[in-house]
């Protein structure tokens, strides 16, 4: 994973956005790189088992840009679209990836049942229950595309009410990645990994 020094600049370009827009909780401010950066830097456990054919990734419900802004700033070979219906939230990550020349970095400002594109990858970090967001993520998603949803300790409990639309999608939970964030408290988080079959 890139270390903490690494995302130094984009510590401090999305600090200066969040004073404007507040993007983040300022209590959450302390932890941006522990709950925010490390959380959303976990695709890395899915690019290690996974090799995803196709690199446009799409992140549903990016909010402050997570896990897009990490992801596109990590990953320069994949072409990262950050989609919110919120336009502040939306022009708060056009300006950071002026500030940081991020090539690979898209927005869109618009909300995901109005999307035409496919995706090879899907993320989508602190949105919706899985049943809702998989609904969206879906018809998007390629064949043999890959769904990433970024979720905490509800995670068996979300699977099962998400069963039906799964079904509906002919999509199957192919992993579940277990992580902890680098927080004092225990703070164990998972990747559920869901493919279009």
């Amino acid at each position: 994973m890139k270390n903490k020094e690494f995302f130094n600049e984009y510590t401090k370009v999305f600090l200066n956005q969040n004073s404007k827009l507040n993007l983040i909780s300022k209590n959450d401010e302390k932890f941006l790189w522990e709950k925010h950066i490390f959380d959303s830097l976990a695709i890395e456990k899915f690019f290690e088992k996974y090799k995803p054919s196709g690199s446009k990734l799409l992140d549903i419900g990016t909010g402050g840009g997570f896990p897009s802004v990490p992801t596109a700033l990590a990953y320069p070979e994949i072409e990262v679209f950050a989609l919110d219906s919120i336009r502040k939230k939306v022009n708060a990550i056009e300006n950071i990836k002026a500030v940081l020349n991020i090539k690979n970095l898209h927005t869109i400002c618009d909300r995901a049942e109005n999307i035409k594109d496919k995706f090879d990858i899907i993320t989508s970090r602190a949105v919706a229950p899985l049943k809702i967001i998989t609904g969206y993520a879906m018809p998007l998603l390629n064949k043999n595309g890959y769904f990433i949803a970024y979720k905490s300790i509800r995670t068996e409990e979300e699977i099962k009410e998400a069963k039906n639309i799964l079904k509906q999608y002919n999509a199957k939970v192919t992993d579940i990645i277990k992580y902890d964030l680098p927080l004092e408290e225990n703070h164990t988080r998972n990747l559920i990994i869901i493919k279009k079959i």
